[in-house]
């Protein structure tokens, strides 16, 4: 089988719906590529949903990176560096792939890039909850007043933007919370592309990354962080819905 193309300057979203995955043939083949610590980690979900979830994700990303190696899929080894974030650490001599991945009910995903950071987060907007309270109290100031002076009914809906925005960036950086959410500001009210700033305690560059917002289904919303190189134009995303093992290519 021909390998994919991912071109230098080019990002790779891929998606799947877990409740999608109700082959049990499928399930087998998921669960023929996971490592035994994978293997013991779903174990220690509580419920069938978690560990359905957990199953998905890791066979997602691991048909995904063998899409564009010669690699197979049981063959990857990840390690998770000091902030938490898998990345990968075998086998010798595999290419410089990057990736990221996120989760939520309703939708995994994996973002793949070639030698560049990258950032991925996926939320569900119809779980219930608090939004602007917890804008309040982890967002810039700047980012909770843009919040409250948006009418009512359109607060949550940006209350999802700042979040996935926000998650997709420290994961791009590969620090998790150790970076402060209060640290940086999303400026989405301007027209064109999304802008990003950093307060003093936070150096970081706003020209090094290029930032995309969509939805899928309507439901979940999508946010990427993708570092970007001196003087280098637009990073293409493309997006891609699959089953693992099942859609090479992948159904658009």
């Amino acid at each position: 089988m021909s390998l994919l193309s991912l071109p230098p300057g080019a990002a790779h979203l891929w998606y799947v719906d877990p409740d999608a995955v109700d082959d049990w043939y499928l399930r087998a083949a998921y669960h023929s590529v996971m490592s035994p610590e994978e293997a013991r980690q779903q174990a220690r979900f509580r419920f069938i949903e978690g560990r359905h979830e957990y199953l998905v994700t890791r066979a997602l990303v691991r048909a995904v990176l063998s899409a564009y190696a010669p690699v197979a899929p049981r063959d990857w080894v990840f390690v998770r560096n000091s902030h938490g974030r898998p990345e990968i650490a075998g086998p010798n001599g595999a290419p410089r792939l990057r990736f990221n991945l996120s989760n939520t009910r309703g939708l995994v995903a994996c973002l793949v890039a070639r030698g560049r950071e990258v950032g991925l987060d996926v939320e569900d907007t119809h779980r219930r909850g608090e939004t602007v309270s917890i804008a309040d109290r982890f967002f810039s100031p700047f980012e909770s007043a843009s919040l409250r002076r948006l009418p009512a009914y359109r607060q949550r809906d940006r209350f999802f933007d700042y979040w996935t925005l926000k998650e997709a960036y420290i994961k791009a950086r590969g620090m998790g919370l150790a970076i402060p959410l209060d640290h940086f500001s999303y400026h989405l009210d301007e027209g064109g592309p999304i802008r990003i700033s950093f307060e003093p305690a936070l150096p970081d560059d706003p020209s090094r990354w290029q930032f995309s917002l969509t939805s899928i289904g309507g439901r979940h919303r999508v946010a990427t962080a993708i570092e970007r190189r001196p003087d280098e134009g637009t990073i293409a995303v493309e997006m891609f819905r699959c089953l693992p093992f099942e859609d090479v290519p992948p159904k658009a």
